[in-house]
């Protein structure tokens, strides 16, 4: 379960280089933590700590980026292994939103099993939110939309019926059937009674 997602507006974090892999947003060696708790604090961790523990001056330390609920990051995000710590630590950070210009698909799917809209969005508007870091931008599940401000334009993304569902409702795929629990006792129920020859 997390927090329903159907408006995002929020001014956004950019990191605009290509091709940020999961070991980058989740170290390897952070892998044997089984919650999600705290993950957030790992989050870039190589970008975000000296080899001594101590912070660097790395945007995402501020205040500032930790208010911030949308990332943008750029071309071809997320990529590298399949690891799921990645998008927990995005959303423990308090990221609810990704956009870019190319998302990974596992790194997607992932996304979207933990309460992270990824959306992949047009490369001029893309292009837009890397020049302007911090502007607060819009995000409409319910008519996936992006809006940006400035005059930088409206932007249509695609998700799923189910992904898109689930989102708005606030609920894992566990959650979504333990929702259905009342249809699956009628439908066991009514199996259970019917002739042999129905089923």
């Amino acid at each position: 379960m997390f927090k329903p997602l159907t408006i995002v507006t929020s001014k956004t974090v950019v990191l605009p280089a290509s091709n940020i892999d999961t070991d980058q947003i989740m170290p390897a060696r952070f892998l044997t933590m089984t919650t999600k708790a705290g993950l957030g604090e790992k989050l870039f961790n190589d970008w975000r700590y000296h080899k001594d523990g101590s912070p660097t001056d790395h945007y995402l330390n501020s205040d500032a980026a930790k208010a911030c609920e949308i990332l943008v990051g750029g071309h071809n995000f997320g990529c590298g292994s399949s690891r799921e710590h990645a998008p927990w630590a995005l959303s423990d950070y308090g990221f609810r939103v990704v956009i870019s210009s190319e998302i990974a698909d596992i790194f997607r799917n992932n996304s979207l099993k933990n309460g992270i809209l990824p959306i992949v969005i047009d490369k001029a508007a893309h292009q837009w939110l890397l020049d302007h870091p911090g502007e607060a931008v819009t995000v409409d599940l319910k008519s996936q939309e992006v809006r940006l401000p400035k005059n930088g334009g409206t932007y249509k993304f695609e998700v799923d019926a189910f992904s898109k569902h689930c989102l708005m409702e606030g609920v894992d795929e566990m959650g979504y059937l333990q929702k259905q629990t009342d249809a699956i006792t009628d439908y066991e129920a009514k199996r259970a009674h019917a002739p042999a020859s129905a089923i």
